[in-house]
């Protein structure tokens, strides 16, 4: 019996020490020592890829995408439409899923797609104005009216043709950060009307901000609409 209790004291033991000395390895030496190598190469991605403007303020991250909106007459009212802010480069629609009080200038921040085909709403396998309200064609159809109407100025038209897909569609997660260089170029001169600048200086300023493809072949060019318009911001005010 005394044996039997004694082999139990010492299994507890050796469980209680095997414990504590992983607790320390894995709970204590091996976080420190990850934040600490990530702090030190991969500092910038580490703290969330955070983009400071001129006076040093956090305004966002590379990485989520952000809503350029006029403040709604009454925020409390749920019906009332959002309208775009025409003076800021304006990002691809957002579809993320629930919303949230942290991160106010992009509610959606659960990200999620439609998942509805890209023939959604079609009639006789083509999206046309018969759409069905809701459906994904209807959404695409409206959002490319919108654009049109949006980014026309004086002496220049946007053309159907010219309205690029991602800014009529949401990206998979619904947070997407980027645009193509398609569709900044198309926003350049409302932009310019709408900021009282010369079209070439808005043009340079996109050119300026276009990245090419990951090591050349990987992916699409892209132009971070966060950036762009920390850009446009200090632009207007020089």
């Amino acid at each position: 019996m005394n044996s039997s209790v004694s082999s139990t004291f010492r299994l507890i033991g050796a469980g209680l020490r095997a414990l504590l000395v992983l607790t320390v390895i894995c709970g204590v030496i091996y976080p420190l020592a990850v934040t600490g190598i990530a702090q030190a190469v991969f500092n910038d991605k580490a703290n969330g890829s955070e983009i400071k403007d001129k006076d040093g303020q956090v305004v966002g991250s590379s990485l989520i995408g952000q809503t350029y909106n006029l403040p709604k007459k009454d925020p409390n009212d749920a019906e009332e439409a959002v309208k775009p802010d025409l003076k800021w480069f304006q990002p691809r629609p957002s579809n993320g899923l629930g919303s949230n009080s942290v991160n106010t200038r992009y509610s959606l921040i659960l990200s999620g797609a439609t998942n509805r085909s890209a023939d959604n709403g079609a009639v006789n396998g083509k999206c046309t104005d018969q759409a069905e309200e809701g459906t994904l064609c209807a959404q695409v159809i409206a959002a490319k009216d919108a654009v049109i109407a949006d980014n026309s100025t004086t002496g220049h038209t946007v053309k159907p043709q010219d309205v690029p897909a991602d800014a009529v569609t949401s990206s998979g997660s619904g947070l997407d950060p980027e645009i193509s260089p398609e569709y900044a170029k198309l926003q350049i001169h409302r932009v310019a009307e709408q900021n009282k600048l010369d079209v070439q200086q808005v043009e340079k300023l996109v050119a300026d901000h276009t990245t090419g493809r990951t090591l050349g072949f990987m992916g699409e060019p892209r132009v971070n609409v966060l950036e762009l318009n920390i850009a446009l911001k200090a632009l207007s005010k020089s």
